[in-house]
This record gives C-alpha cells, sequence and structure tokens, in this order.
C-alpha cells in the first residue's frame, strides 16, 4: 500500500525550530524518517523518485527567508511567487511578514504535502501548485522569490528565462543563494548578505556566508 504523504510526514518526520530563521518551525527529516519509503513509492509508480530536497533547508531558502523576516517591507501588502518552494520555508516567511498572498509552485508532490502541513503549522495560509511554472508565462504577481535553484545547469536556463519573463511584466525577483556553481552573476545585483546554516548537504550543520539579491 501506498504510503499517503501528509500522513507519511506527520508519522515520520519531527517538528523542528529552523536554523538561522527560528521564528518558523517545519517538519524536518531525521535519520529515522524512512524518506527512501517516499521514494520508493515513486518508484513503483512508474516516475523517477525525486531526491526530497524538500525535507531540508538550504541555505539559500533560509537567507531568504531571513531577510523577509528582517525586512518584512520587502513583501508586506504584496502577491508573492515562492518559486522551487521545497519545504515552503520562503513561503511562510513572506506570509508570516505580511504578505497579501503567497503562491509555493513545488514539483514533488511530497513537497507540496509538506509544504501545506508547515504553513498549517506555523498558521498562515500559503496556497499551493504542484506543477515547474518554468515553461509557462509570467505569472499575475507583484514578487518572485527563488532560494537556491541554481545548483544544475539545465534547472538554472529554465529559471533565468522564466524570470526573465517576469521582469518583463515588471514582477520583481529577489533571489537566495550561497553561491552555487550555475549563480548568473551578470544578472545579479547583492542586497544583503547573511551567514546562515547549510543544512541540505547531509553534513553538520554550519554557518555558510549567503546573499539575497535582486534579478534583472
Amino acid at each position: 500500500m501506498h504510503p499517503d504523504p501528509a500522513e507519511f510526514i506527520r508519522a515520520n518526520m519531527r517538528i523542528a525550530t529552523v536554523p538561522s530563521v527560528p521564528e518558523i518551525r517545519l517538519y524536518s527529516a531525521h535519520p529515522a524518517s524512512g524518506l527512501w519509503r517516499l521514494a520508493a513509492d515513486a518508484d513503483e509508480a512508474g516516475e523517477d523518485p525525486a531526491p526530497p530536497y524538500w525535507a531540508y533547508q538550504w541555505a539559500g531558502g533560509l537567507v531568504l527567508a531571513r531577510h523577509i523576516l528582517d525586512r518584512p517591507e520587502t513583501v508586506r501588502g504584496r502577491r508573492v511567487l515562492d518559486l522551487g518552494a521545497g519545504s515552503g520555508l520562503v513561503g511562510i516567511a513572506a506570509a508570516k511578514a505580511g504578505a497579501r498572498s503567497v503562491l509555493a509552485a513545488e514539483t514533488d508532490r511530497n513537497g507540496v504535502a509538506a509544504i501545506r502541513l508547515n504553513a498549517e503549522f506555523n498558521d498562515v495560509h500559503v496556497s499551493t501548485a504542484a506543477a515547474d511554472l518554468t515553461g509557462g508565462a509570467a505569472p499575475d504577481v507583484d514578487l518572485v522569490l527563488v532560494g537556491d535553484l541554481f545548483y544544475a545547469a539545465d534547472l538554472a536556463s529554465r529559471v533565468t528565462a522564466f524570470l526573465d519573463r517576469c521582469v518583463v511584466q515588471g514582477i520583481d525577483v529577489l533571489v537566495g543563494d550561497p553561491g552555487r556553481a550555475h549563480l548568473p552573476h551578470t544578472r545579479l545585483r547583492l542586497v544583503a548578505e547573511h551567514a546562515v546554516a547549510d543544512v541540505g548537504t547531509g553534513s553538520a550543520v554550519a554557518l555558510k556566508p549567503s546573499a539575497v539579491f535582486s534579478f534583472g
């Protein structure tokens, strides 16, 4: 029997305070979570199992969430898209900081389930889109938030093209990143820097210099 993602997350993951962003608590992976069972579910369905990136917090999302909570005017009263939302951390930070609305887009259905649970636990409303928006038109939002999506060449190319369409439509874009390999440096302007935990590596938690950029 295939596990229901939401039930699995509730039963097997722990609610933990987010490193560097203690205002937010999320369902988080631990050594006994057994996340391979969700991946096995996808494999049995004939899909390529996606790595469970959503189960961890990454430096790009952490620095963006920290920046938003420190400077709530960044999102206050605005319609926000959290692109490649993972756990929903960035979107939840935006909702806490007073965004008018938040849409979290995530391609992994397990991640979508986690976003809904995490938003509910943090007592904020975050809508979800279980889709890859990078191939489509610019969304009807005021601000796009991009946390740590430049770690692979093909993904970085798609994201950059999508952000170009957003900018043409007058949408502001903020990128949070610790300096991954495919970051489009020539398109970015530094907004802020913070040392945040990079806990998505599977190693011990350590602070990593990370930055928030505007894209244009």
